[in-house]
């Protein structure tokens, strides 16, 4: 080659390099800070977040979900609304999207939408306890009038008569209470939820400026000081029993890294008696009971962890640790009783909670077993052998799709048989299903590399998919196994021809631009083409002739130059 011109043909460069993956760290990372947001209750900054983690990620479900759920914090219901119908557009089958579809429905005071959507959740997940909070929040009697509770909780100056009132004041030292408050000043219209909690009646009472009837408000009536004075006492055994409770955990977690197991049982089970608000103390228990191999204790102690926790309103992460491990434990009951499949619900379970990805990877090993173990009942080398034979007679009568069912009998039976891979490959060949035939043709290839019939079936494919560079590369590999081997010979003749048809231009338009077309699914030629250097270099020979020379001399540069030479994107002049 001397230092002619090479065209470049419209060269369609990518507009970025970035892989897939860089995008979905940064909106992992958006969601992360948005997540932060609003558990700070920042909810305007998380929106930010999510919006944020959306342009990057626009397929993922659950940012839509988290967006709408800060949109309905903001009272912001119709927006709530769009990305509730999104997040189901993503993912229909999503229990907690019809969750948030209700929420956003209540908000805009739609109730027979919101029980239509709650209802449809609890069909996809009859036990979710939030569903179930909803669907009767929606269903509750409601007059035409304004609910006269509502504005008292909206208040600006709620926490100053709350903090003023001596009734009220401790309650403000329980969290529990405090985030009560909160989540009615954020959605009062679930006030219902909490009517049963004589504190939030009292602190209604007080923001009212009115007094309850009862029994015992009566009684706290006539001496309230000595109520305040008890409860007080109540607050400050409870905090040490929590203490405690932490203390007994902490030396858990000691014994059950020594492995003496009995001893971390008895002090997990000593932290569930002083705090049953922390459903940590049952899941390490039921850690502890996996380690043991008693599997069924471990698995009622993650039920009672679940049920606890939907009760206490418990952060999904705590609830899918504990499905997760349920499905661990129900993974090594499998093994013995062959049957995976309650694992692998278990699993999607959890990921519905909180999708991480150790989860994840566990659902992905279950049904990794479960397809071993289904294939392994089902290996029969001499049923596969027959079957195979079955197909040579329907090839041998041009009858490819009955062909084709007999060959993946064949697999099944004997999923290591290169040759039924080989002959499937030469059926969908015949019937034109190239990259099936493809694939069977690499998997010939992954089997036994020394096998040439995998090379020459799918080197012929890419022939006849007119990727004649690809379709060289692989016969010139088989060539390393046999080189005599005539098909594979013949095979590189027949690319060489077209290649260099293609570089005297005798092709004619349309045969050119569908060369390119596929040329520029291919990565390697897409790297080449976004590389600066190659770029100035495709410049320099179309410029600068003498740039050009030097370039010829480089061996990496030239074999650049002759993929995008092979793939018909330069032409030689």
């Amino acid at each position: 080659m001397h230092a002619t011109q090479l065209n470049p043909i419209n060269p369609p460069y990518p507009t970025t390099t970035q892989p897939l993956s860089f995008f979905i760290t940064m909106a992992e990372e958006a969601k992360a800070k948005g997540n932060s947001a609003f558990s700070a209750n920042d909810y305007t900054t998380a929106i930010t977040h999510f919006t944020e983690a959306i342009n990057l990620s626009p397929t993922n479900h659950i940012l839509y979900s988290n967006r709408s759920a800060a949109y309905a914090s903001l009272h912001r219901y119709q927006e709530a609304l769009t990305d509730a119908k999104k997040t189901l557009d993503l993912k229909p089958d999503w229990s907690k999207g019809y969750s948030r579809l209700g929420a956003a429905y209540i908000g805009l005071s739609q109730f027979n939408e919101a029980i239509d959507a709650y209802t449809k959740g609890l069909e996809i997940d009859p036990i979710n306890e939030s569903l179930k909070l909803g669907l009767a929040d929606a269903s509750r009697p409601r007059g035409s009038s304004k609910n006269p509770f509502v504005d008292a909780f909206r208040g600006l100056d709620m926490w100053e008569k709350l903090s003023a009132d001596p009734g009220t004041r401790v309650y403000l030292k329980q969290n529990d209470f405090v985030k009560t408050m909160q989540e009615i000043q954020r959605n009062p219209n679930n006030l219902n939820l909490y009517m049963k909690d004589k504190r939030v009646m009292q602190a209604l009472g007080v923001l009212l400026n009115v007094k309850f009837s009862g029994g015992e408000e009566e009684e706290a009536e006539t001496d309230p000081v000595k109520k305040v004075e008890v409860r007080e006492e109540d607050m400050e055994r409870k905090e040490k029993e929590k203490e405690k409770a932490k203390k007994e955990k902490e030396e858990g977690n000691v014994a059950y890294k020594k492995k003496d197991f009995e001893r971390a049982i008895e002090h997990y089970t000593k932290a569930m008696e002083l705090d049953d608000e922390d459903i940590s103390y049952i899941t390490n228990r039921a850690a502890v009971y996996l380690e043991l191999g008693k599997y069924e204790e471990c698995i009622e102690d993650c039920d009672k962890a679940v049920e606890r926790g939907r009760e206490l309103r418990s952060d999904f992460k705590m609830i899918a640790r504990a499905l997760t491990r349920k499905g661990s434990a129900l993974v090594k009951m499998a093994k013995c009783s062959k049957d995976f499949e309650p694992a692998i619900e278990t699993f999607q379970k959890a990921l519905t909670e909180h999708r991480n990805p150790d989860t994840l990877k566990k659902l992905n090993d279950a049904e990794k077993a479960k397809k071993d173990l289904e294939q392994q009942e089902y290996f029969d080398p001499t049923i596969a052998e027959e079957e195979r034979e079955k197909g040579n007679e329907f090839f041998k009568e041009q009858k490819y799709p009955e062909a084709v069912k007999h060959y993946s009998e064949a697999i099944k039976r004997n999923p290591n048989d290169v040759r039924a891979y080989s002959n499937r490959a030469a059926c969908y060949t015949k019937l034109g299903a190239l990259p099936e035939g493809l694939k069977d043709a690499e998997k010939c290839i992954e089997l036994d590399s020394s096998f040439t019939k995998g090379y020459s079936r799918k080197g012929a494919i890419q022939f006849f998919m007119k990727e004649y560079d690809k379709a060289m590369e692989t016969y010139q590999e088989g060539l390393k196994h046999d080189p005599k081997n005539q098909e594979l010979l013949d095979g590189v003749k027949r690319c060489v021809e077209q290649i260099n048809k293609a570089n005297r231009g005798d092709l004619t338009p349309e045969e050119l631009k569908e060369r390119q077309a596929k040329a520029m699914q291919d990565p390697e030629v897409q790297n080449i083409l976004s590389d600066p250097v190659m770029r100035q270099v495709l410049v320099d020979f179309q410029e600068n002739p003498k740039a050009a020379q030097e370039h010829m001399k480089n061996p990496m540069v030239m074999n650049k130059i002759q993929k995008l030479v092979s793939a018909g994107i330069v032409q030689i002049r």
